[in-house]
């Protein structure tokens, strides 16, 4: 399966997430996944594929042209795919992949999961989003989406189009055991 992994590029976070982020990567490669993702060698995108690589994983890196400089792009992907602008980096990353998966990240992380499951709640797709909430770090966003439900902007079948877990096994178990067969569109929304 081939799974995109949104997460941090910074390396100036705490070291658990990095470690969280290797271990993503290595649990993927030891399930035989390929990861797809922002291309980053640095902070949780570097941590994922230098997991991945150590149990000789499958590596796609989709990353825009003027991320091509020294030391900014993880080398040792097995394919890699450029685009002219961060859009369709997103477009392609989606395209490749069967499942999603959000680390701790930034304002990039948060646009990119937020733009998945939007895209998941119009029926766009119907493919896993899982949240690794290493360290908690995702409550409060999660209780934002539930302040958005209790104030009516969002609708309660909104809150199940994703996964949450701090355990990796779990978050891959998830994935492998999603099944697809239903709409998650909300019709009434619309009315």
């Amino acid at each position: 399966m081939k799974i995109c992994v949104y997460g941090a590029a910074s390396n100036e976070i705490d070291r658990s997430f990095l470690y969280a982020g290797e271990m993503l990567g290595r649990e993927m490669g030891k399930r035989n996944h390929t990861l797809v993702f922002g291309g980053g060698a640095s902070g949780l995108m570097g941590a994922a594929a230098r997991g991945i690589k150590e149990e000789n994983g499958y590596i796609i890196g989709i990353a825009p042209s003027f991320f091509n400089v020294d030391g900014i792009l993880y080398e040792n992907c097995d394919e890699f795919h450029y685009t002219d602008t961060m859009r369709e980096r997103k477009k392609m990353m989606e395209e490749e992949s069967d499942a999603f998966i959000v680390t701790p990240g930034g304002i990039g992380t948060f646009e990119e999961f937020l733009e998945i499951l939007t895209l998941k709640s119009l029926d766009r797709h119907n493919k896993p989003i899982a949240i690794l909430n290493t360290n908690g770090y995702y409550d409060n966003l999660l209780k934002f989406l539930e302040d958005g439900v209790k104030l009516n902007f969002l609708k309660q079948g909104n809150l199940d189009l994703y996964f949450v877990s701090d355990n990796v096994c779990e978050i891959l178990d998830h994935i492998e055991n999603y099944s697809d067969n239903s709409s998650h569109i909300d019709k009434t929304r619309f009315k």
